[in-house]
């Protein structure tokens, strides 16, 4: 009898798994013979489940530029459970930033919005309507724009003076100044100025030097590509650790905004009419008839300013020192026309700056070569639409490899030089940063464009030619060869911070103002 029950089990059994075999292999030949009725863009196949996740490796930007010479300027990958599409050439990111914006003018949602962001409160990651309207019109108007931006000229005279002293102290000690922190301090201090009346940091030291990392952990750990982002099913195991670094990340942080505000709230009554960027915030929020902020967007709001105002421009401005370490003609040149134009008894200007087209063209060719943000941040599509005649699925991620376009044999001569004249040339001349040439989009472009486009090029290229024009740059001792591999996140760093020896080259009066 127990042989007899133990047979029909065994039978049982491999009845069973001949039915889900058949099944499958139904289902299978099925999938194979169905042809389908939209035909996506070509792209790898990737691995059962995760799909193109494992093939991005460490630098995503420069795998899926390889990938886009094989597979097309618009690419599609399937990332877990979700659609993604990469778009690699100018002509393809005008497709969907142009013709499309409306329709791609979302955020995914994505670990960085929830845990760094606030839960998508701020203004980078919050869906496009009347909050993030809200948010965008008051950061132009008080802050971005350009009637703003030449309110706070002054403050960055100010603090740029500081910086220079400081860089001269460092040089009579034969000091090499490390560039990023230099630069981190400053610009921080600048927006500090702007947003709360004051410095954020008194003395250049560890305070400065511990927020210098959080903002580069902030865009490092924004910048991964998350497998919960893409498998949600999985994303409370964490796999990689990602998330348990945003959340107490985002405690730094929010103990020192929170500070901030408290402190700023108890000062109000030393700046009747002469409000800071800070104090139209809080009353538009206290007075606003429509969409009212919370202190949580107010917070955001603040991460936002302070983190991409200082490490996107800063970003730029040291590869761009170090191409001119690199390549001692074109900062020999820059300097050229600079003594010519402002001489060497006082301080550029930023009045100057029109007048300087070999410097501004240096900040050109280091937007292209460097973008501060090698991938966009994703967009996601409301409606299934079509591009080059390939179906884009409804809630498709989308990607703009910013960094490849710069890159593109097919629209820049020599893309692998870093060379300034290229933008004096009639091919190149009108080719500008901000959004309408599709050539050259280190900011973006269309709705969800940086809100900081404008005052990130006056910051880079008034910083950057005040630091070229007072000094005389060169490698520390010992240093032959600069190291310039890059460092993968949402701004692109240099993955060897820039360390250089400077020696003052304008008259002494200069430096005192």
């Amino acid at each position: 009898m127990a042989l007899n029950t133990l047979l029909l089990l065994l039978l049982l059994r491999e009845v069973a798994i001949s039915s889900i075999l058949f099944f499958i292999t139904r289902i299978f030949i099925h999938s194979l013979l169905k042809k389908p009725s939209r035909r996506l863009p070509p792209g790898p196949k990737g691995w059962p489940v995760i799909g193109a996740l494992p093939l991005l490796g460490t630098m995503p930007h420069v795998t899926l530029a390889k990938m886009s010479k094989k597979y097309g300027p618009v690419m599609y990958l399937k990332m877990g459970t979700c659609n993604m599409v990469v778009a690699s050439t100018p002509d393809a990111a005008r497709a969907f930033l142009k013709t499309l914006d409306l329709n791609f003018s979302n955020r995914p949602p994505n670990a960085g919005a929830t845990h760094l962001a606030y839960n998508a409160q701020d203004m980078v990651f919050a869906d496009y309507g009347p909050r993030w309207k809200l948010l965008r019109k008051l950061s132009n108007l008080h802050m971005l724009g350009g009637k703003a931006l030449e309110d706070w000229e002054n403050v960055r005279a100010v603090e740029l003076g500081q910086m220079l002293r400081a860089m001269c102290d460092a040089s009579q000690r034969n000091e090499p100044v490390v560039v990023p922190e230099m630069l981190t301090y400053a610009m921080a201090n600048m927006i500090g100025q702007i947003i709360l009346s004051r410095r954020v940091f008194v003395t250049k030291g560890s305070e400065s030097n511990e927020f210098k990392d959080m903002v580069v952990e902030l865009m490092t750990s924004a910048g991964f590509f998350n497998i919960g982002d893409f498998i949600p099913s999985i994303a409370w195991m964490d796999l990689q650790g990602i998330e348990r670094g945003m959340k107490k990340l985002h405690k730094k942080f929010d103990v020192l905004l929170t500070k901030m505000i408290e402190e700023h709230m108890a000062t109000t009554h030393l700046r009747k009419g002469k409000p800071d960027f800070l104090d139209v915030i809080m009353a538009t929020r206290e007075n606003s008839d429509g969409e009212r902020l919370s202190i949580t967007n107010i917070k955001a709001l603040l991460l936002n300013l302070f983190t991409a105002g200082t490490d996107t421009s800063s970003s730029i401005i040291e590869w761009s020192l170090a191409e001119m370490l690199k390549n001692p003609n074109i900062l020999k040149r820059a300097h050229d026309e600079m003594d010519q134009v402002i001489g060497r008894n006082r301080r550029l200007q930023e009045s100057d700056l029109l007048k300087l087209p070999y410097l501004r063209s240096i900040c050109k060719e280091t937007f292209r070569k460097h973008p501060s943000t090698p991938l966009n941040l994703p967009r996601v599509s409301t409606q299934a639409c079509e591009v080059n005649g390939y179906y884009i699925p409804k809630n498709t991620r989308l990607s703009v490899n910013i960094w490849a376009i710069g890159r593109d044999p097919d629209v820049w001569e020599n893309p692998l030089d870093f060379m300034p004249e290229r933008f004096l040339s009639e091919k190149y001349a009108k080719i500008d940063p901000r959004g309408n040439d599709f050539e050259l989009i280190p900011f973006g472009a269309g709705r969800r464009i940086c809100a900081g486009t404008r005052m990130g090029i006056v910051l880079v290229e008034y910083i950057l030619g005040t630091l070229v024009h007072s000094f005389d740059w060169k490698l520390p001792n010992g240093v032959k060869d600069l190291n310039m591999d890059e460092a993968f996140g949402l701004a692109l760093q240099k993955a060897v911070p820039l360390s250089a020896l400077v020696s003052p080259r304008l008259a002494p009066s200069a430096y005192a103002s």
